[in-house]
């Protein structure tokens, strides 16, 4: 029975679709005018292993993510960069494609744009304006936050407080409000900036009514989850709810779902761009393999905070790289497996049973951290049987798909070495007789030639094995 920890009720509940067998999912893109920074890449990364996880288990999911693509940094940030708005959202909606897909992020089913959807989303603060939700104000429009009667309640907070504290910041902005606690839907256009003919005037959309507009268009009014980083819960989901309710008259969300942020180096200070200790996704894909990097975000709990070092880096480097030399060992070994065993089922259930562990860590609110523990006994017991002197080709066959799969619901690829070229073939068969011969000398040679050629050797008791560094 798989749970999910819903932010909104602070407990884990059974996931219950609204349809069988289908998950309606949104979560929160990116503001596109820079790169992605390793943070905002563990909610993308976060978020698409879960949908696997969702999608391994057998639910057709139509996962919807949005990017915005006009607001107050993308028309500072083109402006600086002499471009338009729409040339640097293209810029950096194409380069954040290049990233995810180095990451092995999937596709998402619906990637709108906030530019493509003005009309609906003039439409939609219409209809909270008429139903007294929302009021004009000089060009601007508003939500009545205090009108709605369970503001607050996925942030645990209160009117009163929030009141107390948006008061006590003294905004020219506020003067244009019923109360300061109001927030924007439609924002007047300043002189040269991008804007749209609207019912109140030249303007473009605020940051939250995009998401309810868009969810609700591509979902439907109620959605069965909607994801994305801890901090947007306030204001940003907390908007959404209030906004997209108010309108429809019906749950917005069923499970909320928030990931935990990325903290930089041993002092485990949250990143953040206005802290300015944050490492761009386009950077550290120059250096680290993209693998390990998807390995790092997808192995931790999605809830958990992550610490990204150096230190962290190389540790997953190092736990993946085990995970591959048993797959690779095991696929030596399939090559003289024996076609017939009778120990067949007994084996084969060795790895069933770590299957069905994995699926029940994964079905407690997405333990991904429990279910990689599992995976490394799964590592763990594929070495020992491919060290067998006999081992099954029905066995290592089955085992080594159920690794494969598993390891792609955390987006790692998992792919037999392929065969050298046929003369680095022959270096390895030569240092082979210089051991035999105890020319070590010439052994220690070839092995720190292929070694500048990417290629590492393993002596082990069934012969020399090789891997790509």
């Amino acid at each position: 029975m798989l749970k999910i920890y819903n932010t909104l009720t602070r407990e884990k509940e059974e996931f219950k679709p609204l349809e069988a067998g289908k998950v309606k999912m949104y979560v929160c893109g990116p503001t596109v005018y820079n790169y992605i920074h390793i943070g905002n890449s563990r909610s993308t990364v976060a978020f698409d292993t879960i949908r696997r996880y969702l999608e391994y288990r057998g639910y057709e999911v139509n996962y919807v993510s949005n990017f915005t693509d006009v607001d107050d940094k993308i028309i500072r940030t083109a402006k600086e960069m002499a471009l338009t708005p729409v040339e640097l959202a293209d810029k950096f909606i194409a380069a954040f494609k290049e990233d995810t897909q180095a990451l092995e992020v999937l596709e998402a089913t619906v990637h709108p744009r906030v530019m493509d959807n003005i009309p609906e989303i003039i439409a939609f603060i219409a209809a909270l304006i008429e139903k007294g939700y929302a009021y004009e104000s000089d060009g601007d429009v508003y939500y009545r936050t205090e009108k709605f009667d369970d503001y607050g309640q996925l942030s645990d907070q209160s009117i009163k407080d929030l009141r107390m504290g948006a008061s006590e910041r003294m905004e020219e902005e506020n003067l244009k409000k019923e109360s300061p606690i109001d927030f924007a839907l439609w924002k007047q256009a300043k002189p040269g900036e991008i804007s749209w003919e609207s019912p109140w005037g030249e303007g473009r959309p605020g940051w939250h009514i995009e998401c309810s507009v868009m969810a609700t268009k591509y979902l439907g009014e109620t959605i069965d989850i909607h994801g994305g980083g801890h901090d947007l819960t306030f204001p940003h989901h907390e908007n959404e709810i209030a906004q997209s309710e108010a309108k429809t008259g019906h749950t917005f969300v069923n499970y909320w779902m928030h990931n935990g942020f990325v903290t930089m180096g041993e002092s485990e200070e949250k990143m953040s761009k206005s802290l300015g200790n944050f490492v761009l996704v386009h950077d550290i894909l120059k250096k680290v393999d993209a693998q390990v990097l998807r390995f790092l975000l997808a192995a931790a709990h999605y809830r958990r905070p992550i610490k990204f070092s150096d230190r962290a880096v190389e540790e997953a480097r190092n736990n993946l790289e085990k995970i591959r030399s048993a797959y690779n060992n095991a696929q030596y070994r399939l090559e003289a497996a024996d076609s017939d065993l009778s120990s067949d089922q007994a084996d084969l259930a060795v790895f069933e049973a770590l299957e069905a562990r994995f699926v029940k860590e994964m079905d407690d609110d997405f333990q991904a951290d429990n279910a990689m523990t599992v995976i490394y006994q799964f590592v763990k017991e594929l070495n020992m049987y491919s060290e067998r002197d006999q081992v099954s080709q029905v066995v290592l066959e089955k085992a080594l798909s159920l690794l494969e799969q598993l390891m792609m619901i955390f987006g790692i690829k998992l792919q037999a070495d392929t065969i050298l070229d046929d003369d680095i073939q022959a270096l390895i068969d030569e240092r082979t007789q210089a051991r035999q011969d105890k020319n070590f000398s010439r052994s220690d040679e070839i092995r720190d030639y292929l070694k500048e050629q990417g290629i590492i050797l393993d002596d082990t008791n069934q012969g020399t094995r090789w891997r790509r560094a």
